[in-house]
């Protein structure tokens, strides 16, 4: 069954509709949150990507109401105004038990709303619905399954974030990545996902998994829906090429090259990924791009060890206490994860996080030493897999998420399975704005229209 139909945030723009009646522009939003509804109602059923929630049409129209009386003219509407977004369920929101996927009891987690979920709130957004995380956004899975095909995972730990962006219940959902749980997700329901540089977007409010890789990114229907969120989410945002980026270069000759990884780590993806890394460089080659090939992590398998110790140990000490009261509500995966966890020394903790700079600086040095704009990755290691009691491998997401550069997935392709390929381009640490505003570009010069 395929359930992919992903809206982005243009179609609930009122620009055009500035000369209507208050009531004529109240009705044709309100029109497009119904069909949003209808849609939930129809797909979700088959999808499971948001947690049930009794009265969900009805509050989310009262939301929307009560959005037209607290902002009555046009010209002060926020940027996200009556703009449906998911918030895996991992970040609290008021009124909103949060649970993590885990059978825990949520008061655990109870506290004050996550400052990410505020800001999209405060920017006009409609929280949809809790979307469904795997287990503590480690490797257990939900319920979710792929709309592209249900008999596929969505790959995780943002799976429900994803699969309700990419049926088309809401153009921006938010995730978070401490592996490869925004890029590979994205990669497999073919969508945008964007993972902020580490620690531009805060956690508080979050539930933690490693306080040394969390980072809150946003799953999107398309680039401009994903740039709107950064936009709000990211601390001290630029535009492009303003003082804090060098998006700039990215529009002048100097700057339009991109750096294609080749060695150990993309050898991790199948024939049919890389099939469709080789032809998104064709198109940007024509496009005007300059590709050059290096390889940048024939280390690989050091990398992976480090930063899969690194975010065990965090796990374990993140849960140390919740365990001991509620080890038996633990999938084994988690306890696996805790157990290795125990194992990991703290001078072992320090050199891997110090590792972490390490990473990036060669990431930056690479960029530099071509001048290039971006970098050019397969997203995952190829489609999404049969079944729904695995998530598939993050190893393309894991030095991104280590280094703490900016990414963005974009949909390049379909396997022969009709199944999505994504790539994913990596920039600069801290210049997010220049990544973003590059992807709007290849984005465009890649054409991915996916059958509707």
């Amino acid at each position: 069954m395929t359930l992919h139909a992903p809206v982005g945030i243009g179609s609930f723009r009122l620009e055009s509709d500035l000369n209507d009646s208050a009531a004529e522009t109240r009705a044709r939003l309100r029109a497009r949150i119904d069909a949003v509804m209808d849609r939930i109602e129809s797909a979700d059923p088959h999808v499971h990507a948001l947690l049930p929630e009794p009265g969900r049409r009805e509050r989310v129209a009262a939301e929307l109401d009560a959005l037209f009386v607290d902002f009555p003219d046009p010209a002060d509407r926020p940027p996200l105004f009556g703009v449906p977004v998911g918030v895996k369920d991992i970040f609290r929101v008021d009124g909103w038990e949060t649970r993590a996927g885990s059978q825990l009891p949520p008061t655990l987690f109870a506290g004050d709303e996550s400052v990410a979920v505020g800001r999209l709130k405060s920017a006009g957004a409609i929280v949809v619905g809790k979307t469904v995380t795997t287990e503590f956004a480690y490797f257990q899975p939900g319920p979710t399954r792929n709309p592209w095909n249900t008999a596929h995972t969505p790959g995780g730990s943002s799976s429900g974030s994803a699969a309700a962006v990419s049926a088309g219940f809401c153009p921006i959902a938010l995730g978070t990545q401490t592996i490869g749980s925004i890029g590979r997700p994205a990669s497999f329901c073919g969508v945008v996902g964007f993972k902020p540089s580490y620690g531009r977007v805060p956690t508080a409010g979050v539930i933690p998994f490693s306080t040394s890789a969390d980072h809150v990114g946003v799953l999107a229907a398309d680039v401009e829906s994903a740039t709107t969120a950064a936009s709000l989410l990211c601390d001290d945002w630029a535009a492009a090429g303003g003082p804090r980026g060098s998006g700039a270069r990215a529009d002048g000759e100097a700057g339009r090259v991109a750096v294609v990884v080749d060695d150990a780590y993309s050898a991790q993806a199948d024939d049919q990924i890389r099939a469709a890394v080789d032809a998104a460089v064709s198109l940007l080659s024509r496009a005007g791009w300059r590709v050059e090939r290096v390889a940048l992590f024939d280390d690989i398998a050091t990398i992976n060890e480090a930063h899969n110790r690194m975010v065990a140990r965090d796990f374990a000490d993140v849960h140390s206490s919740w365990v001991h009261a509620y080890e038996t509500l633990y999938s084994a995966r988690s306890l696996e994860l805790i157990a290795t966890g125990g194992t990991v020394t703290d001078a072992e903790l320090d050199r891997a996080r110090r590792g972490r700079h390490d990473v990036r600086d060669r990431v930056d040095e690479a960029l530099a030493r071509h001048n290039a704009a971006f970098i050019v990755s397969p997203s995952a290691p190829g489609a999404a897999p049969a079944g729904i009691d695995a998530t598939g491998s993050p190893l393309l997401n894991l030095p991104w998420t280590y280094s703490g550069v900016p990414t963005v997935t974009l949909p390049a392709a379909l396997s022969p399975a009709a199944l999505p390929l994504g790539i994913q381009l990596a920039g600069r640490f801290g210049d997010d704005e220049a990544l973003i505003a590059i992807a709007a570009q290849v984005e465009q010069a890649l054409g991915f229209r996916p059958p509707r």
